[in-house]
Formats: structure tokens, C-alpha cells, sequence
């Protein structure tokens, strides 16, 4: 099995931030990197400490998203630059990785 070294970048947003639309667009259109995946979370919390989360009763329009995303480490650093300017510090997390070719 052949592989490539990637990068992989993790996104901690909420649903109720409009910045999410605006993140999806940037990866998908204009910079069409090679894989995006969106998660919904149950609960989680950041560094003011509140809690999001969603019971059978309420369920929330502000919980927590993940996204994630991979291409070469060449273009994550150039979408890593604009991406910077969108989101706080603290939220974006990256990696080396490989994938199977």
C-alpha cells in the first residue's frame, strides 16, 4: 500500500456561530481541499466553561461542531493562513498524517 504524507486540521466551532457557513465555503470552493468532515456534538464546553448540550427535551441550535479536514501540508499551511484570521486562538488544532494512495 502506497501512502502520502497530509495534515490533518481539527475546527472547534459552535452551530450558532455564523463563521461555520463561512468555513465551509472557504474550504469546499475556494480552496476545494481534499476531504471535510462535519461533526454535531452532544456536549462539550471551551475556555469560558460553558456548557452546550442537548437533551431529548431542548434540543439547542448552539451546540458543538467539529470540523475536520486533510490535504497536502504545502496547501493546509496556505489555508491555515486565512483560516487564522477567522477563527480564535485555541480552536484549530493540526497534525501529520498519511493516507492511503
Amino acid at each position: 500500500m502506497n501512502r502520502e504524507i497530509v495534515t490533518m486540521v481539527r475546527i472547534y466551532l459552535t452551530e450558532g456561530a455564523s463563521q461555520y457557513e463561512n468555513i465551509i465555503g472557504l474550504l469546499h470552493d475556494d480552496e476545494k481541499v481534499r476531504g471535510v468532515t462535519a461533526f454535531r456534538g452532544v456536549a462539550g464546553f471551551g475556555q469560558s466553561g460553558v456548557m452546550h448540550s442537548s437533551t431529548l427535551l431542548d434540543l439547542s441550535l448552539d451546540m458543538p461542531v467539529v470540523l475536520e479536514f486533510f490535504d497536502s501540508p504545502e496547501k493546509v499551511e496556505r489555508v491555515l493562513q486565512d483560516l487564522n484570521t477567522m477563527i480564535k486562538p485555541g480552536h484549530m488544532v493540526s497534525w501529520s498524517a498519511e493516507v492511503n494512495t
